[in-house]
C-alpha cells in the first residue's frame, strides 16, 4: 500500500476540507497502524513516520534480537541483527522498513475506513473551530428548508438552525431565500457542529448598526446597549468619543439612510436612537423620549426611579401597552414607575398631611423632614432614632416618640383595609354556603 506523491494529496485534501496538514498526516499514520495490526496482529511493534522529503509515510517494524528465533514475525536472530547493526546485543529492538504492499486487501480496506472516519472527525472539528470563532457575528445563509419549529439555513460549510423563538414575529421564508442572522451559540454535537442563529437578539440590532455605521467600527461612536421587542420597536443607546461627532446623527445617516437600512432588515421594526449619559437620571429621561420628564426620584436601594411627567405626556412616556417604559427600563437597567404631575402632587400632599397629623409634629419640622426625603409616615418608620436626631436636630426622646407615633398611625391606617378584607372573606363564605344550600335543595327535588 505504498502511497506515492503523498504530500500533494494531503495538501489538496487539507485545502478542500479546511483541515490542518498535520491532522491529516496523523489520520493516515493511524490508518497504516490499523492495517498492520489487522494483518500481523496486535503484538506487532511498529513506528510510522512521514518523510517530508519523499512525501511518503514510512512504516518501520521493530523486532527483538534473540539467540533462537521462535516467532519470526516479532524476533530476529543475532546474526541477522548484526547485519543491520554490528553493535547490537541480545534484547535490543531493531527497526526495519516494511513493504506496505504486503498488508493485503483486507488490511487496506480497514485502513480506508480509519481514514474516512478520521477525516470526518477532523472535518467536523475544523468546521466547529471555524464557527466558534465567529460566535457573536452576523452571518448570511440560504434557507434550505422550513419546519414548524425552526428554519434550516445552509451556511456553506455547515447547516444552522433558526428556532421559532429566535424569529421576528410575522416574517416568513421560503426555500432559496437569503437570510441574515446573529450567531448566538455553536454547539459541538456527535453528528457535527450545531450553529444556532437569532434575529430577535438585541446584539443582532447592535451588529446591524456596526455594519451600517463606519464611525462605530472606527471607535468614534460606541453603542452602550440595546433593548428590543422584535418586529415592533427597539432602542439603542449611543455615545460619541469625539466631541465633534453627533452619535445619533451618525447612526441615522444622511436623510436617514443608515437607520432605514436597519429598519428594512428588521421588517419595519421602529428604532429609537438614544443618547447615553453618565448620569442615570438623565439617561432615563433620554430613554423615555419623546416624553418630557418633569422630575426623577431615585431609589438606590431598590434600583428604581419614580419618573414624573406632565399629565398630557404620561401616555407617551408609557407607550402603547407599556412598551416605551418597558424598553426604557431594559435599556437603562432601572425599574421605572411613571406618574403624572397631578398624581405625584396628590401623593405628596397626602404624605405631608399624614406627617402633620402625628403628635409632636409642626410645620418647621415637617419642612426639614421633607427636604431630606421624608414624604410620609412610611418613610419615617424606616429611619433609626439616631439618624432622625441628626437629621431633624431634635432630642432623642422626641425622635423616639415620632417614630413610635408614625408606626401607630400606619398600623391604624391598615386596620380598615384588614377589616374590609375580612368582611369580603365573610361575604364570600356566606355566598358559598348559600350556593351549597341551593345545591342541596336541588338534589332533593331531583330525587
Amino acid at each position: 500500500m505504498l502511497i506515492t506523491d503523498m504530500k500533494r494529496v494531503i495538501e489538496q485534501v487539507s485545502k478542500d476540507k479546511g483541515i490542518e496538514f498535520n491532522v491529516l498526516v496523523k489520520a493516515l499514520e493511524e490508518a497504516l497502524r490499523s492495517a498492520a495490526k489487522k494483518k500481523f496482529g496486535n503484538k506487532i511493534d511498529i513506528e510510522i513516520q512521514y518523510n517530508a522529503e519523499t512525501g511518503e509515510l514510512e512504516v518501520f517494524q521493530f523486532k527483538e534480537v534473540v539467540e533462537k528465533v521462535t516467532e519470526p514475525a516479532f524476533q530476529i536472530s543475532m546474526k541477522e541483527g548484526q547485519k543491520l547493526d554490528p553493535e547490537c546485543e541480545i534484547g535490543d529492538s531493531l527497526g526495519t522498513k516494511m513493504d506496505t504492499t504486503t498488508f493485503g486487501r483486507i488490511a487496506a480496506q480497514s485502513a480506508k475506513q480509519v481514514i474516512i472516519q478520521k477525516l470526518k472527525i477532523a472535518e467536523r472539528n475544523a468546521v466547529y473551530n471555524s464557527f466558534i470563532e465567529r460566535q457573536g457575528e452576523i452571518i448570511n445563509g440560504i434557507v434550505q428548508r422550513t419546519t414548524r419549529n425552526e428554519i434550516i439555513v445552509n451556511l456553506g460549510q455547515a447547516e444552522a438552525i433558526l428556532p421559532k423563538r429566535e424569529q421576528i414575529p410575522g416574517e416568513s421564508y421560503r426555500r432559496g431565500d437569503r437570510l441574515r442572522a446573529y450567531i448566538v451559540k455553536v454547539l459541538e454535537e456527535s453528528r457535527g457542529p450545531q450553529v444556532v442563529l437569532s434575529r430577535t437578539h438585541p446584539a443582532f440590532l447592535i451588529n446591524l448598526f456596526k455594519t451600517e455605521v463606519p464611525e462605530i467600527n472606527e471607535g468614534v461612536v460606541s453603542i452602550i446597549g440595546a433593548a428590543r421587542e422584535p418586529g415592533s420597536r427597539g432602542k439603542i443607546a449611543v455615545r460619541s468619543n469625539d466631541p465633534d461627532i453627533d452619535p445619533i446623527g451618525a447612526c441615522v445617516g444622511v436623510k436617514g439612510n443608515r437607520v432605514q437600512s436597519v429598519v428594512q432588515e428588521l421588517k419595519g421594526e421602529k428604532i429609537d436612537i438614544i443618547s447615553w449619559h453618565v448620569d442615570p437620571a438623565k439617561f432615563v429621561c433620554n430613554a423615555l423620549a419623546p416624553a418630557e420628564v418633569s422630575r426623577v426620584i431615585i431609589d438606590e436601594v431598590n434600583h428604581g426611579m419614580e419618573v414624573v411627567v406632565p399629565d398630557e405626556a404620561q401616555s407617551i412616556a408609557i407607550g402603547r401597552g407599556g412598551q416605551n417604559v418597558r424598553l426604557a427600563s431594559k435599556l437603562t437597567g432601572w425599574n421605572l414607575d411613571v406618574k403624572n404631575v397631578t398624581d405625584y402632587e396628590n401623593s405628596i400632599k397626602r404624605g405631608r398631611d399624614s406627617l402633620m397629623e402625628l403628635p409632636g409634629m409642626n410645620k418647621a419640622l415637617a419642612d426639614v423632614l421633607f427636604k431630606d426625603g421624608f414624604f410620609s409616615v412610611e418613610d419615617l418608620i424606616k429611619v433609626s432614632v439616631e439618624e432622625l436626631v441628626e437629621i431633624a436636630r431634635i432630642p432623642e426622646g422626641d425622635a423616639k416618640n415620632l417614630i413610635t407615633e408614625a408606626k401607630k398611625a400606619l398600623s391604624e391606617a391598615k386596620k380598615p383595609e384588614q377589616e374590609v378584607s375580612e368582611e369580603s372573606a365573610d361575604m364570600e363564605a356566606e355566598d358559598s354556603a348559600d350556593e351549597t344550600a341551593v345545591d342541596s335543595d336541588s338534589d332533593e327535588i331531583t330525587e
